[in-house]
């Protein structure tokens, strides 16, 4: 109902609850679709550029100020403007943009020159804007013009049956990016996502099925595969009881948050013990491969190829470790075809040490 209109909406909810794509479909089924919808987010333009950015300056306005530059209200002229993150805009700013809202006029920065704006504002939030206008961090008189229409948009926790829905969704268009024949998600899979609380909404799901299916170039996902990629949920005070037993990782529940964070440290502490050992064993596999290599070549070859291995050991030495695990673990790779599971048996580490060391050497398959 308020798509058609002209009324300035607000949107709320949680990080990742789909804002943006939510600002996208009013603009879309608006009358003013067939101009352009400019997308600004506060939160990501410094404090001292924010104005400049969003109602252009005059040239030597400020110090770099080479030229007179538009600002993205005279870049939305007819259409739509969205103002992500809002809630972080610095007061100074919020009186200019109420200025907008109120008579649709605006100066540019270093000029004294008022100029005249159609632009219809949708603007989001994750903050509570009530509790930032009592802590003196936002105009009450600012949010009311934002607010003409305010649309809260649930969390996914409170819409568990809505997730093999999205996953599905999210899993095909990774498939056909990719070039997978997409065959879909187990039950127990669905089973396990919809256990989650998933603190960071649709985004977090999206980021979790896009890895799972890319890294493992899989076209069905099943339970087994899944778990890899779980990780302890930190905790979510603002909403204890419905993430409270649902990370597949079982943890304990304490009563004092900080209990709850140490025990999530002292897990990744042990996990990184144990990829260090698993590092340590395979290196010294490596130095006795290499140790027997070495004899085998200096029976073997002449008094000028022993010269040149030499010197090839002296270049070897120069090399940090990261440099030998690095190509000890991309030859298992290729010998075993990139064959995961394969190439951590061979290399004496875990499944997930090996993805997260081809993550950090860049080792995806070429």
């Amino acid at each position: 109902q308020a798509a058609p209109t002209d009324l300035n909406i607000l949107i709320t909810g949680e990080t990742g609850t789909g804002k943006e794509v939510f600002a996208n479909a009013v603009h879309g089924l608006s009358k003013r679709n067939k101009h352009p919808l400019i997308k600004v987010n506060c939160a990501a333009i410094p404090e001292t550029l924010l104005e400049s950015e969003l109602f252009g300056h005059e040239k030597g306005a400020f110090t770099g100020a080479l030229e007179q530059r538009k600002g993205f209200f005279e870049a939305a002229e007819k259409g739509t403007i969205f103002l992500d993150e809002v809630g972080e805009m610095p007061l100074g700013t919020q009186v200019k943009l109420l200025r907008v809202l109120e008579s649709g006029e605006f100066s540019r920065l270093g000029s004294t020159e008022t100029k005249r704006v159609d632009a219809r504002v949708i603007a989001a939030t994750n903050r509570n804007l009530e509790q930032e206008i009592q802590n003196g961090q936002f105009r009450h008189d600012l949010f009311y013009r934002l607010k003409n229409v305010q649309l809260q948009l649930p969390s996914l926790r409170e819409h568990p049956e809505d997730i093999p829905l999205l996953a599905d969704y999210f899993a095909r268009k990774t498939c056909e990016k990719n070039n997978i024949e997409y065959r879909g998600i187990s039950d127990e899979s669905f089973s396990i996502l919809q256990s989650l609380p998933f603190p960071g909404n649709i985004r977090e799901l999206k980021n979790l099925i896009e890895t799972v299916f890319t890294l493992e170039r899989i076209d069905y996902l099943t339970n087994n595969v899944l778990r890899l990629y779980i990780t302890p949920a930190l905790p979510a005070y603002s909403y204890s009881e419905q993430a409270s037993g649902t990370s597949i990782i079982p943890l304990k529940q304490y009563e004092e948050p900080h209990r709850f964070e140490l025990e999530l440290i002292f897990r990744a502490l042990l996990e990184m013990k144990n990829d260090i050992s698993d590092i340590k064993g395979a290196m010294k596999q490596l130095a006795m491969n290499m140790h027997d290599l070495s004899l085998d070549i200096y029976q073997s070859q002449s008094n000028k190829e022993e010269q040149q291995l030499e010197e090839s050991s002296d270049a070897f030495e120069t090399y940090n470790l990261s440099e030998i695990e690095k190509q000890v673990i991309e030859a298992a790779l290729k010998q075993h075809q990139y064959n995961r599971k394969k190439t951590a048996k061979a290399l004496g580490i875990s499944l997930r040490t090996l993805y997260r060391k081809m993550n950090d050497y860049d080792l995806e398959e070429r």
